[in-house]
């Protein structure tokens, strides 16, 4: 049952007659509305009009101020709920200094602690592809820094010219830690339509 927030209460309810809900759900029937008023201000409680539009309109007696907290929480739930998981994306290259570096950190720590997921990737170009190695070096740093924040979701896997990485937040101690392999050795999944992709980096 949802009410608005204009709905009429108690005194407020002008029409002469109403059709009558307890608290516990029994139809008590159509009354003079001044008798149903009665009624639950013996009980302590409010009289709510829930059906405006009826022929009497219909009430129900309830606490009216209860109701109206456990609606704001199951509507503060639900949006939670319906909140979209971005993939956000963060590049690096194998020549990134320390400052770069440890802004990148940050910024992942931020996507996750929003509740996202973040793609890594680092691409090789020119002379850096006969050097891999660094790369992949760089990413098992980056996996090992934030060991305790994320949970990797794929594991770095090459992929023509690029090495790529998906991690998301931590969930318990239910979480893939940076060396345990994921079997079937899928490539990194590219951000779900509607997402948003923030680089951060040269390209």
């Amino acid at each position: 049952m949802r009410i608005a927030s204009f709905t009429r209460i108690n005194r407020n309810i002008r029409v002469p007659q109403v059709r009558v809900i307890d608290s516990t759900g029994e139809m008590l029937g159509v009354m003079a509305t001044s008798a149903a008023l009665r009624i639950a201000e013996q009980k302590g409680l409010d009289l709510v009009e829930i059906s405006p539009n009826a022929v009497p309109s219909v009430c129900k007696i309830m606490d009216y101020g209860k109701f109206r907290y456990e609606e704001s929480i199951r509507e503060k739930n639900a949006r939670k709920a319906q909140k979209v998981q971005q993939v956000k994306e963060i590049k690096f290259h194998p020549g990134t200094d320390t400052a770069d570096y440890e802004h990148k950190l940050k910024q992942i720590r931020k996507f996750i602690e929003a509740g996202n997921k973040v793609k890594l990737t680092l691409q090789f170009r020119g002379r850096e592809n006969a050097h891999r190695e660094i790369g992949e070096e760089l990413f098992q740093r980056v996996l090992k820094d934030l060991e305790n924040d994320v949970a990797v979701e794929q594991p770095p896997k090459q992929v023509g010219r690029a090495l790529g990485c998906l991690v998301g937040p931590r969930r318990g101690k239910g979480g893939m830690r940076p060396s345990q392999p994921q079997a079937g050795g899928q490539a990194p999944a590219q951000p779900a339509e509607g997402g948003i992709r923030i680089t951060i980096g040269k390209a």
